[in-house]
Formats: C-alpha cells, structure tokens, sequence
C-alpha cells in the first residue's frame, strides 16, 4: 500500500464536510439532476451566495444578473458546483490547525489570491472556464495542507530545515514519503477536478519543466497557473521584496500580450476582487497600492530609485556651523565636482530636499529647530527619501550614538571635525552607490519599455496566428479553438450549440474563368456575409480554401437550420462588381447539434461535414441538418 492510499483510508487527508459532502455524492450519481443539486445547495446559504457570486461574475458579459440558486447551478455546471462546494468546505474548516509553524490563515489568502488571479487570466487567454480555473487555483498547493494534516510536527520540523520550495519538496518525499503536488493530484482527483486541468495544476510551480508541448491546452495552462501563483506571491510579499516579483510579472505578462500599463489593471481588478472574496470567506487579505505605484515606488534600502543620470552628483549639505558648511562645501564642490546645495538646519533641509531631489545628504546631528536624526527620519518617511545616501556628523563615536544613528535610516558617518581624506573615501562610497541606483533605475526603464516592446509584439503574432489573411476572419486554429470553448460551454450550461460547415459552390470554376484574384474578391465578399449574419456571440472562421465554419451557442436544430437558410439567401443575393462583371455564387451549408449519438466537438464537426457533403450531393445552394445519424436536406 502506498503512502497516498495508507492517508486515503485512515481518513487524514481533508475531506469536505456537511453540504459539500452531500453534493460530492449526488453528483456520483449518473442519474442526478441539477434541480437535486440546487436543493442541496439552497441548503447552505453560505455556498449558495458564494455561488450565486461567481455565477455572477461569470455573467457579467452579457449584462443579465443571475438570481436564483437553480440558475447559478445551471450556468456552473455540475462539476463546478462540485469543485468549488469542496473548495469552500475546506477554506471553512482549516482556518487553524496543530502546526504551529505554519501560517494557516496566510495559506488560504495566498490559495484565494490565486483563484481570483487564475479566473482573471482565463478571462484573458480563454484555455478554460474561469469558474473551474477559480476552483483549481484555490486548491492548486492543498497538498502543503494535506502533509500539514497529517505530519503536524513532522511537517513543522521540515519547515525549519527547508532552503526553498524545490529542498522542501526533497525533503517530504525523503521524510514522508510524499510530497505536495502528489497529493494536491489526488485531492484534486477527489474533487472532480479533470485530468486535463489537474495535470497543469501539478506542474505549475516549474511549468517549463513539464514536458508540454509549447503552445498546446497544457502548457498554456500550466504558464496561466504559474503567472497566477506570482501574482499571489507578489500580493503577500513584503514592501522590500516587491521589485524583483514585478519585474518577473511584467516578463510573464509580455508572454500573453500584456504591457506594462494592461498587467497593472489586470492585477488591481484581481486586488479589488481578492479583498472582497476575502471577505466572504473570512479570509485575511493586506492592504497593497496599486500596480502602478509599486512598480514605480523607490526601492527597499539600499533602494533603486534615481532622476536621470546627471554627471554632478547633486548633494544636501546641512550644518549649522558657517566654518564647517564654508570647508564642507569646498571640498564637495571643488576636489569632488558635486553640486552642492546648503541649509542650516533640518527644518530648512526638508523643502529643500524635496525641490532638488539630492542624491547624498550631509547632515551634521546635533543643530537647532531640527536636528540631524529628525531630519534622517523624516526623509526616510517618505517615498522620495528613501533611496538617499545618508552621512551623519557626529561630534563623539560612541557604540549608543552609532546604534541610533543606523537605526535612524543613516548610511554612514563622520566624526567632526571633518578630515578632508576621510570625507572623500565616504563620499567615494556613496557615490558608488549612487551609481548602483542609476544602473538600476536604467534596468528598469528598459525593462518596462522591453515588456512593452514584446506584449504589443506577441499581440501582433498571436493575432496573425490566429487570423486568416485574406478574409481576416479568425483562421482554422481559432475556429477549433472556438468550437472547443463552446462544446465545453454547451456541456456545462446544458444550452444547446450548433455547427454550421459552409461551402462555396463551384468555386474552382470561378478560379479557371476568372483567375485567382477574382477568386480571393469572392472568398473576401462571402466572409462580410457570413460575419454580417452570424450573431454578435457566434464563432466565424475561415477553416481553408472555400470552407467556412459557423458556430452557434444556444442554438437548437430548428435555429441551426433558420441561420443556415438565412446566410444561404444573403449570399445567394450578393452582387460582386469586378471589372464591370457582377458575379454571383451560392453555398452549400451542413448543419449539426450537439446530441446524445456525438461525443465531442470533433464528432460533431464531422456530423456537420457529413450533412455538408450531403447538400453538395443533392444538388448545391442548399442547407442539410444532421441528425439522429441521418441527414436531412432542405
């Protein structure tokens, strides 16, 4: 017996309880209904607003708010009701637990950023349902949880011996015999979650490393996952460690065709969204500013945030005594080649410092009105003093004064009075350090305009790959793609889809007599048709030569059939002038619905095929619906 299974049967793994328990049961049933399950959820108001809020969201496109139970059940789908049910039980029960090591409440704000970011990218990159893709984000490390549950103190002894994520990871499957990702395999398996979301899930913390083919539904998924975990990374990081997790988000983010300025407004909407599902969950959830401000926000001490490059170091000089300011600022001014601006005291250094921004103060301690501690601590409140170099004249070098010194935010000091040889090796440090923040601050300006550069870049390749050229309908891949999203749509809405495969009749015939670029005029006017009769939430697509695809959400036999002869009369109708000839054409359309006797989007393609063949057979400019295994002409 495995270990996974020994855990299974003694009934330490967690477990969903209550109502979600009952609807893990109902939906094993091959004869259960979604009216059975919405009765299971009216149940428990808690899950049903939590449900009637992600249908919700999920409903926001088309503008009509979802507000029964019945209707949110019937939107999600049973196996996402399932999923998330279980999701939310858990968040409910293991709000605390016997590891005192680990950070329970912490665990499931990071686990909620995650959903909440994960259903916010699928919005975007459109690989699965972003409901399931919620659910898989909340319970994407439930494994952590499963190792925590069950080896509380074991688990607790690991974390103090860990070195990262990948050595924790050694070190449970050295200890324990396990480790996470298989587990969150298991639960996620438990809950219903498929194979083909679960798998991306299990790789998601080094996607690259998966063995995915690259740009397939995996690897996407896989990426989609791994960009979701660092934007929860980033939204519980602290202050000082944020720079480096934006500048990864702004390299994940080009990769989707996000810049700068668009992964900054998908991160804020995932923010506001997180804080009120945090809400609805009694989760925690910390206060962050906005994406914009973190990526332009100075950094953590030694800091990273300059003006341009200016060739004069631009320095504060504050002291009250005229002979020292006088020496001071000789020796800055003259042997150094600084710019120098002076004040007497702290109270006159602060507006001077936030007009001239310097680079390096020089403050002497003990001055009138403001003196040199208050002035070093009321620079470092602010966001434009944080990255200044900061040299401190002191009158004595005791161990208490140099203590409060750096505990006040000072870089280093000087004891009075000034040695010129002792100012210039401070000064040669601090420009050193200066020149390390305008390093950065040019890093991060290229990386800025870099991710800009490369987000508008994959946006053109991903918009030629997916688009066909001459008619610039969306092209074979997209069309699949489509046909995809709405088969996954049909089965979990239960909303019937329909396929239309179109034809033009006879258009080899106008390629001999008329020649090709008579012929792409045609494939061109025909596609306007097509686009113009199709409905605004219809897929159209270009699948190759003359053949088109039209795909119908919420589209029964009889509706098909009516939007079928609809474009068959509009082309059937069309004029095209060339060179003074009009000439018209007709097409052929097969008609298929989503059925018991067709398994998935390819069966039903190739039902759609088998009704377009028929029509080419019975003659042309006609439409012939598949149906029952049988096709039916018009």
């Amino acid at each position: 017996m495995t270990k996974v299974d020994h855990l299974r049967i003694s009934g330490q793994l967690p477990s969903p309880k209550g109502v979600a328990l009952a609807i893990m049961e109902i939906t094993r049933r091959d004869d259960a209904t979604l009216d059975e399950l919405a009765r299971a959820v009216q149940s428990d108001p808690a899950l049903a607003s939590r449900l009637l809020r992600l249908a919700n969201a999920a409903a926001r496109a088309s503008g009509r708010p979802v507000a029964s139970v019945n209707e949110a059940v019937l939107r999600l789908g049973m196996a996402t009701v399932r999923q998330l049910a279980i999701g939310f039980s858990l968040v409910d029960q293991y709000r605390d637990g016997a590891c005192a090591a680990f950070d329970y409440p912490g665990f499931w704000s990071h686990s909620l950023f995650m959903a909440v970011a994960s259903q916010e990218l699928g919005r975007m990159v459109r690989v699965g349902s972003p409901e399931d893709l919620f659910a898989c984000g909340l319970l994407a490390q439930i494994g952590r949880l499963a190792l925590i549950t069950a080896y509380p103190v074991d688990y607790a002894a690991l974390l103090e011996r860990q070195d990262g994520g990948v050595v924790l990871i050694e070190l449970e499957r050295q200890h324990l015999g396990t480790d996470r990702r298989e587990l969150t395999a298991v639960i996620m398996a438990d809950c219903g979650i498929p194979t083909a979301l679960a798998e991306p899930v299990s790789h998601h913390d080094d996607p690259d490393a998966s063995g995915f083919s690259e740009g397939s539904r995996p690897y996407q998924l896989a990426h989609l996952f791994f960009q979701a975990r660092r934007m929860a990374d980033l939204g519980l990081s602290p202050a000082t460690e944020r720079y480096g997790s934006i500048s990864e988000l702004m390299r994940l983010g080009s990769k989707i065709g996000l810049d700068a300025s668009a992964l900054g407004e998908v991160f804020d909407r995932v923010v506001a969204q997180w804080h009120e599902w945090a809400e609805v969950l009694k989760v925690p959830a910390g206060d962050l500013p906005s994406f914009e401000a973190m990526a332009e926000a100075p950094a953590s001490r030694p800091g990273h945030e300059s003006k341009a490059a200016r060739t004069r170091t631009r320095v504060l000089l504050v002291e009250d005594d005229s002979t020292t300011r006088m020496m001071t600022e000789e020796v800055l001014s003259r042997i150094l080649g600084c710019t120098v601006h002076v004040a007497e005291n702290g109270r006159d250094a602060l507006p001077l410092a936030l007009e001239v921004t310097p680079q390096i103060v020089i403050t002497d301690w003990l001055m009138p009105v403001m003196d040199g501690i208050e002035l070093c601590s009321a620079l470092r409140a602010t966001d434009w003093g944080q990255s200044m170099y900061v040299i401190m004249l002191a009158g004595e070098e005791t161990e208490e004064k140099i203590i409060e010194a750096f505990e006040a935010g000072v870089d280093d000091y000087l004891i009075k009075p000034v040695n010129v040889r002792a100012l210039t090796a401070r000064m040669r440090a601090a420009q050193h350090y200066v020149k390390l923040l305008e390093a950065w601050e040019g890093d991060r300006a290229q990386l800025k305009a870099f991710a800009t550069e490369l987000a508008t870049s994959n946006r053109r390749l991903e918009h030629a790959a997916m688009t066909d050229l001459l008619t610039d309908l969306p092209n074979r891949r997209a069309g699949m793609e489509a046909l995809t999203r709405f088969w996954s749509a049909s089965l979990r809405t239960g909303q019937p889809v329909a396929a239309l495969m179109i034809d033009i009749d006879f258009f080899k015939a106008i390629n001999d007599r008329h020649g090709h670029a008579v012929g792409d005029r045609v494939l061109q006017e025909v596609a306007k048709a097509i686009q113009a009769a199709a409905r605004k939430d219809d897929s159209v697509s270009r699948l190759g030569g003359e053949e088109f695809l039209l795909v119908c959400h919420n589209a029964d036999p009889r509706s098909g059939l009516l939007a079928a002869e609809r474009l068959r009369k509009m082309v059937k109708a069309l004029k095209i002038g060339i060179g003074g000839v009009d000439i018209q054409t007709t097409v052929s359309i097969g008609v298929a619905n989503r059925a018991s006797c067709i398994e998935n989007e390819d069966d039903l393609l190739k039902a759609a095929d088998k009704a377009l063949y028929a029509a080419k057979n019975a003659g042309r400019d006609r439409v012939c619906l598949f149906a029952n295994g049988k096709t039916h002409c018009a």
